[in-house]
């Protein structure tokens, strides 16, 4: 997987928030909300191609979590991702 191209994180207002840039996302008009796991995990999956192994990893390198706890939710945030049409 990949983020599609054209969306980027940014800081508002001290919050990290997904926005669409670029003619491509021209039809994107949401401001995703990013906890600040969910902000770390975009960093590590804007390195290039991920996984959601990847991702586990990280999150547990990064926080005191189980590898099950992490697992689960990282596949809820990929879910979430791909339903909104960030990655591909």
């Amino acid at each position: 997987m990949k983020i599609k191209t054209g969306f980027e994180m940014r800081d508002v207002c001290g919050e990290k928030v997904v926005i669409a840039t670029g003619l491509e996302n021209l039809d994107f008009s949401k401001m995703i909300s990013l906890n600040e796991t969910a902000a770390y995990l975009w960093t590590v999956a804007e390195q290039g191609d991920f996984t959601e192994a990847r991702l586990v990893e990280a999150l547990c390198q990064e926080y005191e979590v189980s590898p099950e706890q992490a697992a689960s939710d990282v596949a809820t945030l990929v879910k979430s991702w791909c339903e909104l049409g960030l990655v591909e």
